[in-house]
Formats: C-alpha cells, structure tokens, sequence
C-alpha cells in the first residue's frame, strides 16, 4: 500500500464511528434510491466495494434472502462496524473483504448479479479503472449501480462552501470518461438525484466531515493548525442555526448485455 492509500486507510479508520452516527444517516436516502436501482437481476453474490459501515446491507439483505453479499472497503475501523451491522442479521449471508476497492479480486470475473457502490468513487486515486473493474464483475444480465459526489454537487451550502474555503477547484475531468469507458454496457440511467439533509448548524458540519469524514485524510496531512485555520475561515463565511440544503449526487446504472451465447459471459472493453 502506497503512502497516500494507506493514509486514506487510517482517516477512514479514525472517522468510522463518527461517520456512522452523523453521514450514514443523512446519506441513507442515496443509499435507498442505489439499492431499488438494481431491480431484478441473474443469480450470484451481490458486491458492495467501498462499503464503509455496510449500510447498504440492510436495504439488500431482505431484497435478495439467500444471496451472498459482500463488502469491501480499504479501512479496517470501517469493516470492523461492517462486521458489526451483519450480526445484527444473523439470516443474511455476508462476506466482509478489508481489501482495496479500485480493483476487484479476478475471483469476482464475469460472476455477479450486482455491484452497488454509494460515496466511494470520488474518493478513489482512478475512478475510472475502478468503475471498468467493478463492470468486469457482472455476469451477462447483471446491474452495476454507482452513486458518487460529482464535482459540483451544489451551488451553494456547506458543501460548496467547503470547497471553496478548502480551494477544490481543480476539477475531474474523469467524470466524463465513466460512461464512456464501460464499453458494450446498456446504460439504464445517467442523472442527478438530490435528496434534503440538514445540519444542526454549520460548526457541527465542518467538525463531522474533519473528525468523521473524507477531510480526515487531509487532516493527517496537513496537521492540526492547518484544520483549526479552515474552521474558522468557514465559519466566517457560514450562516447561523440549523443547515438545509439539496445536493446532488450522479447516479450511473448500467447492465452487462445478456451473453449470446449461454454459459459464456462478453467482456468489457
């Protein structure tokens, strides 16, 4: 593991258990709208890569009995509560994998009825190389449904206040290469979903997504008085009391073709 995976690894360590009291609650309505995304698919394990605390696994546990549904995620605070989230469901078959989502194990080829991944795309050092891996895992018939933050999730609100204090301005130009790199896919859907979520004010917000978000990583990079000199240009510029707002979140649905030929699954290109 390189020095900036492994410290994304030990950020997403340090924020799990706050990311699981505060962000998976105001991001379940993303997480709904990817599960009811996949709809009916072939037999096979059903793969949640990036799956930080699992809560994807409540919504598919009860959609698809019997199914063996699997998590993998780069942190191992976050496998660990993942671990803790299945033995609440004791009737489910899970299989929690602390690995490195960009690229999936060549036992997951051409195997799968689903891959379902909410939040952890944007996060990754190549998107696109991860999106064409997790396309490779489908067998003929299966769906793969992506929810990401794109660039500009919003105009205005905390979000985009964040981005501007922080200076994330660079742009990602492999947003525009997703679809295009997953040649011979149907795609199904390719849009912006927005759901409301608020927050009790926006100190509360700025300390969760330092201590208990994505901007942990990049507090370990850059120390302590760096993030103490961030809060206090965002709270300058951050208005008083309780915080809504809509961002939005690109969803990408696609299908792998059903294979001509019976028992023989395509491959992407």
């Amino acid at each position: 593991m390189n020095d900036r995976l492994a410290r994304i690894a030990r950020g997403w360590d340090e924020a799990a258990a706050g990311y699981e009291v505060y962000f998976v609650p105001r991001f379940a309505p993303w997480v709904r709208t990817a599960v009811d995304a996949v709809g009916d698919v072939p037999d096979g394990p059903i793969l949640v890569p990036c799956c930080g605390t699992f809560p994807e696994l409540e919504l598919l546990a009860p959609r698809f009995p019997g199914r063996r549904i699997v998590g993998i995620d780069l942190s191992a605070g976050m496998v660990r509560l993942a671990k803790e989230r299945a033995g609440r469901l004791p009737d489910a078959d899970v299989e929690l994998v602390h690995s490195d989502a960009a690229s999936l194990d060549p036992r997951w080829l051409a195997s799968c009825a689903a891959v379902v991944s909410v939040f952890g795309l944007q996060q990754l050092p190549d998107p696109r190389s991860a999106i064409v891996s997790w396309y490779d895992a489908l067998r003929p018939g299966g769906r793969l449904c992506v929810v990401y933050w794109p660039d500009v999730a919003e105009e205005t609100g905390p979000f985009a206040l964040l981005d501007s204090v922080v200076g994330d301005s660079a742009g990602r130009p492999w947003e525009d290469e997703l679809v295009p790199a997953l040649a011979g896919a149907e795609i199904e859907r390719d849009e912006v979903v927005s759901h409301q979520m608020t927050h009790p004010d926006a100190a509360t917000y700025f300390d969760a997504v330092h201590r208990a978000g994505p901007m942990r990583a990049l507090a370990l990079a850059r120390g302590d008085d760096y993030m103490a000199e961030l809060r206090v240009q965002y709270l300058d510029h951050a208005p008083a009391g309780a915080w809504t707002h809509h961002p939005g979140a690109r969803l990408i649905v696609v299908r792998r073709p059903p294979s001509r030929a019976a028992g023989v699954p395509p491959t992407s290109g």
